[in-house]
């Protein structure tokens, strides 16, 4: 990458992290950088930790709904098989065998349509769950952008970058750092002071299916 480029692509990251800076910031701090972990920030963030609780549930309500369907699904072809063979069987008449073979072509359809709206179902439910994701991710990354800006102009930083920030190729935009103050540890507290008592604490992870 060009020198050039790198520049650009530094003063674009100023930029967007901090939100722009006001002329009036205190004249002592001018030109001071501080440096923030966003992912962390973003992962330690008791409103994180909770929208993911709720996308698993839901994403639990989803996938019972699935089973269900799955299970109909099974229990016609079971039907389906049933009436096919019944259809071939030598032993009743043949009007007889033409209305189960009817009645057999008509669970076939709908073991199609049971197929089909399971194909819907689960591009729906991947719609929906990506969605609600991106909502949150965006919904809380500006949560954050506004504590971090707020503490920020307070101070008298010129910008804050984020030390978690890679490249479009995947490297690290700050790529050396010897003494610049790190916010990550104070935004963090201030977002979690005013969290729900139990809401920083890790859920137990799940028993196994074998044990009762």
């Amino acid at each position: 990458m060009k020198p050039l480029s790198l520049l650009c692509l530094a003063a674009l990251v100023l930029a967007l992290v901090t939100g722009g800076q006001s002329a009036d910031r205190p004249a002592s701090a001018a030109g001071a950088i501080a440096i923030v972990d966003l992912k962390k920030v973003f992962d330690g963030y008791w409103k994180t930790k909770q929208a993911d609780l709720n996308l698993k549930e839901r994403a639990g309500e989803l996938d019972k709904k699935r089973k269900d369907m799955v299970t109909d699904y099974q229990k016609s072809g079971d039907e389906y098989k049933k009436l096919l063979e019944s259809a071939s069987d030598s032993a009743v008449s043949v009007e007889e065998r033409e209305k189960r073979k009817k009645s057999a072509e008509t669970k076939l359809r709908e073991l199609q349509e049971i197929e089909q709206s399971i194909g819907q179902f689960d591009r729906s439910a991947r719609t929906q769950l990506g969605e609600s994701q991106r909502n949150m991710r965006d919904k809380i990354v500006t949560e954050i952008r506004e504590v971090l800006n707020k503490k920020a102009r307070a101070a008298g930083y010129a910008a804050v970058l984020d030390s978690a920030a890679e490249s479009a190729v995947g490297t690290p935009i700050l790529l050396f750092n010897a003494s610049l103050p790190d916010l990550t540890e104070e935004i963090i507290s201030q977002l979690n002071a005013t969290a729900p008592a139990g809401a920083l604490q890790t859920p137990p992870a799940p028993a196994p299916a074998n044990q009762k």
